[in-house]
C-alpha cells in the first residue's frame, strides 16, 4: 500500500487527468490493442478483414489462435470477425498449419520455418486478398496470431506482409517461485495465481490470463511451484489439482512444468534412500513420473534445485550432478519431457577469512569436471552471473566451459537485487550485455545468446529461464513498469538480436499508446533506469551493497561481510573488492578462455565497471576514467540519485497524456524511488567516508544543505533512537513516539523567504500504519499514512523513506510541526527534514 498524501493539487491532477484518458488497471498489459485511431487503420494499406477462417478439424490450440485474433481485432476496430471454416468470397485473416498454407499457396508460403515458427503473408485469393498466419504447429499459429496483433498496433502495413519467424532458442520457460501455501519466494506482485492453502485456486481466471500473457511473448512452458519445493506437490493426492491446473496453460500450447526435489524418495516415496544410484530410488523416480504424466500427460519436464542453500542433493551420498540429474532425466524422456539442473550450487558456510575462497569459482568448480556427462535432455540452467542476480556481474564463465552439455541461461525478472519493483528497473539492457558477451570459448564469435540457444556447439537443447513470480496484483509484479521486463525477456528469449531500444519502444506503444511524448519519455527512462540503480547501489562491480542476510532490498553494506555467503566485498580502511586474479587470488579469472582472461587479470585492461570485482584496491586507485574510486563512489552515487530524481520530473510532463489511475500509481512509485535513492546514496557515501577516512573532494558527504535533524527539533513525546545499520540513518539515530496518542516535533524556520520543497524522512516499518501531519504554523501542508508495503519490522534502509510536498511557501520565523500517531507497533518513526529552495 501506498503513503497516501492529501493535498489540494492531487484532487485537482486526479480530476483534469480523468476526463482525458479512461482508467486502466494495468491487467491487460502490453495486450491493451487499443483502438486504432484513423491514421492507425490507415496504416494497414487495406480494409480489416470481417472473418476469421480456421478449419473445424485445427485443435484446440489453433483454435484459441483463431478467436485470439478476432478478440484483438474486435477491440482494434471496434467489429469482432466472425470465426468460420470456409473461406469468404472476399478479405480473410487465415489461421493454419504451414503444411496447409504450402497446399494452398505453394509459392507464396516458406518450404519450412523451424519449430514453434511462423508465417505471416499477404496473398491474393480470388477477387480478396487474405492474411495467413501459418505456423510450424499450432503453437507456432499462436505465436503468429500475437505477432500479427502487434504489428496492426505498431501500424504496420498488412499489404505487402511477408514475415517470417523462428524462436532462436528451443527453450522459453518462466519459473514461478510460487508455494503451495499461496505466498511467492521473492514475489513482489501479491499471492500466488496459481495455489492457496496448499491447493490449486478454484477460480483460475488470472491464471489463464498469465497464460495469454505468456504465450503472447513465445514463452513454451511455465514451472508453477518454487524450486524450494514442497514435496506435496508430486503426491498421489495432488495430482488431479495440478491436472486441473495444467488446463490452463494448454489451449495456448503452453506446457506446464513442476520444480521437484532430491529428497522425495524418502519424504513422499517412504524409502530410506535418496541415492540417485540405488535401485529403488531409480524405480521411485520412474514411477511417480509416470503418475504426474498421467493427470497431464502433456508436462514439459521438471527443474531441480540441489546442493544449495540447505537443499538436499547428491553429495549426500557421494555423488555427482550428473548422476543425480540423470536418474530423473531418464524417467523422463519417454514421455518427452526435459529436466533442468540449476547450476546454482555453492557452500553459504565458507570460510571468509580464508582469502582464497570464492564463491564467483562455484559453478564452474561444480560441473566442469561433468561435461558430457549429462543425458541429452538434461539442461544445465545457469544463473547469467556467478553469484546471485547482482545489479553488475561478469558472465559466468561456466557457459563458455561446458561444450558437450545443453545449457540455459536464467534471468530474473523479478526484481530480487534490483529494487524489488519498488524501483523502476529497466533489465534488457543488462540482459543485452550478457547475451553479447563474447567467451570466445572457441575464439571470436561465441556470443552467450548462440551458447545457450545450443548453436555453437551444436547441442540439441538449450535457452532462457526467467525467473518471473508474478502475483494477484493488478499489475501483475507489482508496478506498471516492471513489466517491461517480462515483456523483454519474453522478446530476447525469442530473438535475442533484438536491442534494448527496439524492446522499450514496442513496449511502451503497446502499453502507453503512441503519443511521441509518451513513447520517447517513457523508453528513455527505462534505457536509464539500470544504470541509474547500479549507480546509487554498488560501485564498479562490488555488486550491490544491500542487506544480503535479510531481504536483499535497502542498503547494508557491512551484511556481505564476516560471513559465510561469499557475496564479499573485502572493503576496509585501505581499499575495496575481491582479489580474484590468477597470480594473486582466488583464481576465478583463470575460468575464462585466455582472451577473456587476458583481459580482466590486468588494471591496465580490467573495465572499471568490473574492476572491484575482479581486484582489490586502495581507494585512491585510479580509474581509466582518471578518477580515484573513491571519489568515483561519492559521485556516482549523487549522480544516481539525481537521476532518480528527474525521472519523477520527466513522468509529470505526462499528465494528461496517460490514464489517470496509471500516472498517479507510477508518478507516486518515481517518487518513492527518487527519495529511496536517496537513502542508499546516504548510507553507502557516508559509510566509505567514515572507512576510508577520505572527504569527498566536493564536499557534499556529510554535509546536506538545508537537512534538519528531528532529534535537534523540539520534541514532545518523541525520544531519541539509534538505528542499525548506523548508516541507514541520517547521523545513525532517528526518533520514536513514546506516546499513543500522538508526537510532535518542531522547528523555528530561519532562512530566507521564498518557495521550497519539503521532503519528511521517515521508515514506514511493515508493523504498523503511523500517520503523520506537516503544519505551518496553523496551516496545513499535508498528511499521510505510513502503510506501504515494504519488507522490514525495524527502522532502517529496507523501511527509510521520504515524502515530499513541493511549493510550499516559507517565510523567516515561520514554525514548523511534524505531528505524528503511532500504529499498533510502529512507533512513528522520523529521521529528518529537508528544505529545498525551489529555483524560480
Amino acid at each position: 500500500m501506498r503513503a497516501q498524501r492529501y493535498l489540494i493539487a492531487s484532487f485537482v491532477l486526479l480530476f483534469s487527468v480523468a476526463r482525458i484518458a479512461a482508467a486502466e488497471t494495468g491487467h491487460d498489459a502490453w495486450l491493451r490493442n487499443a483502438p486504432l485511431s484513423r491514421e492507425g487503420l490507415a496504416a494497414l494499406g487495406m480494409p480489416v478483414p470481417g472473418s476469421v477462417v480456421v478449419a473445424d478439424s485445427g485443435g484446440l490450440v489453433l483454435h484459441t489462435a483463431a478467436n485470439e485474433l478476432a478478440d484483438a481485432v474486435a477491440r482494434m476496430t471496434g467489429k469482432r470477425p466472425a470465426i468460420q471454416a470456409a473461406l469468404p468470397a472476399g478479405g480473410a485473416f487465415i489461421v493454419c498449419t504451414l503444411a496447409e498454407a504450402r497446399r494452398k499457396w505453394p509459392h507464396a508460403a516458406p518450404a519450412s520455418i523451424g519449430t514453434d515458427g511462423f508465417w505471416l503473408g499477404a496473398v491474393q485469393a480470388g477477387s480478396g486478398r487474405v492474411i495467413v498466419i501459418a505456423g510450424d504447429g499450432a503453437r507456432g499459429a499462436v505465436y503468429g496470431a500475437f505477432a500479427l496483433e502487434r504489428a496492426m498496433s505498431l501500424g504496420a502495413d498488412l499489404t505487402t506482409l511477408n514475415r517470417t519467424e523462428t524462436p532462436a532458442s528451443p527453450q522459453r520457460w518462466v519459473n514461478e517461485w510460487d508455494n503451495l501455501d499461496g505466498s511467492i519466494e521473492r514475489g513482489y506482485g501479491g499471492r500466488s495465481v496459481f495455489f492457496n492453502d496448499n491447493r490449486v485456486l478454484q477460480d483460475l481466471t488470472k491464471a489463464k490470463d498469465y497464460a495469454r500473457l505468456l504465450a503472447s511473448i513465445g514463452v513454451n512452458a511455465c514451472v508453477v511451484n518454487s524450486v524450494n519445493t514442497n514435496p506435496l506437490v508430486m503426491t498421489d493426492a495432488f495430482l488431479p489439482e495440478l491436472g486441473r491446473l495444467s488446463q490452463v496453460f494448454r489451449p495456448w500450447g503452453i506446457r506446464m512444468a513442476l520444480a521437484v526435489d532430491f529428497s522425495m524418495p524418502t519424504t513422499i516415496g517412504g524409502l530410506d534412500t535418496f541415492d540417485p544410484l540405488a535401485p529403488a530410488v531409480v524405480d521411485f523416480w520412474k514411477s511417480r513420473v509416470d503418475a504426474v504424466y498421467r493427470a497431464v500427460p502433456d508436462l514439459g519436464g521438471f527443474v531441480l534445485k540441489a546442493d544449495s542453500e540447505g537443499r538436499l542433493g547428491p553429495s549426500a551420498y557421494g555423488r555427482t550432478h550428473a548422476d543425480a540429474a540423470n536418474v530423473i532425466a531418464r524417467a523422463l524422456r519417454p514421455h518427452g519431457g526435459v529436466f533442468f539442473y540449476r547450476g546454482f550450487v555453492y557452500d553459504h558456510h565458507m570460510d571468509w577469512r580464508d582469502l582464497k575462497n570464492d564463491r564467483a569459482r562455484a559453478a564452474w568448480d561444480n560441473f566442469h569436471g561433468l561435461d558430457g556427462q549429462f543425458d541429452d535432455n538434461v539442461i544445465l540452467q545457469i544463473k547469467y552471473g556467478p553469484i546471485d542476480f547482482q545489479a553488475r556481474e561478469p558472465v559466468s564463465p561456466l557457459f563458455g566451459a561446458l561444450k558437450k552439455t545443453n545449457q540455459a541461461v536464467e534471468l530474473q525478472i523479478t526484481q530480487e537485487y534490483t529494487g524489488q519493483q519498488r524501483h523502476v528497473c529497466f533489465l534488457v539492457p543488462m540482459w543485452k550485455e550478457v547475451l553479447d558477451f563474447d567467451l570466445q570459448s572457441d575464439g571470436p564469435g561465441t556470443p552467450v545468446s548462440q551458447i545457450v540457444s545450443g548453436r555453437t556447439f551444436r547441442r540439441p537443447a538449450g535457452g532462457f529461464v526467467g525467473v518471473s513470480n508474478v502475483g494477484d496484483s493488478p499489475t501483475w509484479l507489482g508496478a506498471d513498469l516492471a513489466m517491461a521486463n517480462l515483456y523483454g525477456f519474453g522478446r530476447l528469449a525469442w530473438n535475442p538480436s533484438l536491442t534494448a531500444q527496439q524492446i522499450a519502444d514496442e513496449w511502451t506503444r503497446l502499453t502507453f499508446g503512441h503519443d511521441p511524448k509518451v513513447v520517447e519519455t517513457i523508453s528513455s527512462i527505462l534505457l536509464e533506469s539500470w544504470p541509474a540503480y547500479e549507480h546509487y547501489t554498488g560501485p564498479l562491480g562490488a555488486q550491490t551493497l544491500t542487506d544480503i542476510t535479510g531481504p536483499h532490498y535497502g542498503p547494508g553494506i557491512e551484511s556481505s561481510e564476516r560471513n559465510g555467503w561469499g557475496q564479499w566485498h573485502r572493503a576496509d580502511e585501505q581499499g575495496i573488492g575481491m582479489d580474484r586474479t590468477i597470480a594473486t587470488g582466488t583464481g576465478f579469472i583463470g575460468q575464462y578462455s585466455p582472451p577473456v582472461a587476458a583481459v580482466y587479470e590486468s588494471l591496465a585492461t580490467c573495465p572499471d565497471e568490473l574492476l572491484l570485482f575482479m581486484h582489490h584496491v586502495p581507494y585512491t586507485h585510479r580509474l581509466h576514467s582518471g578518477e580515484t574510486v573513491i571519489q568515483h563512489i561519492y559521485d556516482r552515487h549523487y549522480l544516481g540519485a539525481e537521476q532518480a530524481a528527474g525521472f519523477v520530473a520527466r513522468w509529470r510532463t505526462l499528465s494528461g497524456l496517460i490514464d489517470a489511475e496509471r500516472y498517479n500509481e507510477v508518478l507516486d512509485r518515481f517518487e518513492f524511488q527518487a527519495g529511496h535513492a536517496i537513502v542508499w546514496r546516504d548510507a553507502v557515501n557516508n559509510w566509505f567516508a567514515r572507512t576510508s577516512g577520505i572527504a569527498d573532494r566536493k564536499g557534499r558527504v556529510g554535509n546536506e544543505p538545508g537537512r534538519v535533524e528531528v532529534e535537534a527539533m523540539t520534541l514532545t513525546g518523541f525520544a531519541p533512537r539509534p538505528v542499525t545499520p548506523w548508516e541507514t540513518a541520517s547521523k545513525g539515530v532517528s526518533v520514536a513516539c513514546q506516546v499513543s496518542s500522538g508526537c510532535a516535533a518542531q522547528y523555528d524556520y530561519r532562512g530566507a523567504a521564498g518557495t521550497v520543497d519539503i521532503a519528511v524522512a521517515y521508515f514506514d516499518q511493515s508493523d504498523g500504519a503511523s500517520k503523520y501531519r506537516l503544519m505551518i504554523g496553523a496551516r496545513e501542508v499535508g498528511r499521510w499514512v505510513a502503510n506501504r508495503d515494504l519488507p522490514h519490522v525495524e527502522s532502517n534502509g529496507h523501511t527509510a523513506t521520504r515524502t515530499t510536498f513541493r511549493g510550499v511557501r516559507l517565510a523567516p520565523g515561520d514554525l514548523l510541526r511534524l505531528e505524528a500517531t503511532p500504529d499498533a507497533n510502529e512507533p512513528a518513526p522520523l529521521d529528518y527534514i529537508e528544505i529545498v529552495p525551489v529555483a524560480p
